[in-house]
């Protein structure tokens, strides 16, 4: 039988995530399966550096990616969709989880695609209602942000060195799909197509 759940700790709010989240599922759909389901854990960057995000540097992490890898995604991305915090998202993802695994992985990406494809705000109240209307999930309450707490402290105890980081078996996996260098003030990102190939073996064994 094939594995059911692949672990991520990731933040809402970070591009890299998007892409590997899309690419994974996209994989998955194109062998004919239907698990394994991601089960996307917080880790929120904003506690981890102390500071929300800045809007420009996501942006310019946006242009990067689209230009050297992702063309197809960020549709209608806009810095001032970047929110303040990502807990509302987060709280609304474990909430998500609660009812199942299959619920979380359909909100996390949801809540990615509407910040990301649909330049929605993801703190703001009314578009997270929207998300969690269309799949369903009519209460986000106090357990779901303790959640969140318990995510980011495992993802403490395991050692998460970034978003995204996907872990099977044991074993991290830290944004396998791509290859990122830095030259100069920009970085270099291309497709770790060997890595990314490796790891979902690992995944869809049977």
């Amino acid at each position: 039988m094939s594995r059911s759940v692949v672990e991520v700790f990731a933040d809402v709010v970070c591009p890299f995530t998007h892409v590997g989240l899309r690419r994974f599922v996209a994989r998955r759909g194109e062998v004919g399966m239907t698990v394994p389901l991601l089960r996307v854990r917080a880790w929120p960057l904003e506690l981890v550096n102390g500071k929300p995000f800045d809007p420009d540097t996501v942006a310019h992490h946006v242009r990067e990616l689209r230009k050297q890898v992702a063309p197809d995604l960020f549709a209608h991305f806009t810095p001032d969709a970047v929110p303040t915090t990502s807990m509302p998202a987060f709280a609304l993802v474990a909430a998500a989880y609660a009812v199942g695994d299959a619920q979380g992985e359909a909100v996390s990406l949801a809540v990615r695609s509407a910040l990301f494809e649909d330049g929605h705000d993801i703190a703001d109240p009314e578009v997270l209602a929207d998300v969690a209307a269309a799949h369903g999930i009519d209460r986000v309450g106090t357990a779901a942000e303790q959640t969140v707490a318990a995510d980011y402290d495992e993802g403490r105890r395991r050692d998460v060195q970034g978003s995204p980081e996907f872990f099977l078996d044991g074993r991290s996996y830290f944004c396998p799909g791509l290859r990122i260098d830095r030259s100069g003030d920009e970085m270099v990102i291309e497709p770790d197509v060997t890595r990314f190939d490796a790891f979902l073996l690992d995944c869809f064994a049977t």
